[in-house]
């Protein structure tokens, strides 16, 4: 039996690795609800389906506006950054969410 302080080690000593590379992403942005859903990111030659969003929030840096998704893979959790001035999306973090 673990206690309780090891699970919560576990539990929060995932693999997460901060990076800041440029990745392709396929979304869908639905009229009707009028909101944006990534449903595929391209990175490192793989397609990686997003089988569930996170959180979406926005902060501005200066005058350029990013939106901020937090999204996982089968495999992987990433964080993806859209500068709306440019419309460059970057990959920021992942996790393979296993322990160090």
């Amino acid at each position: 039996m673990t206690s309780g302080y090891l699970r919560y080690y576990i539990y929060f000593s995932k693999m997460l690795e901060k990076i800041s590379v440029p990745v392709s992403v396929n979304l869908v942005f639905d009229s009707v609800v009028r909101r944006v859903t990534p449903k595929t990111v391209i990175w490192n030659g793989r397609v990686y389906k997003i089988v569930k969003i996170g959180l979406h929030h926005t902060y501005r840096a200066g005058r350029t506006l990013f939106h901020v998704f937090s999204v996982a893979s089968d495999t992987l959790f990433f964080r993806l950054v859209l500068n709306t001035e440019t419309l460059h999306w970057r990959l920021e973090e992942i996790s393979d969410g296993m322990p160090n």
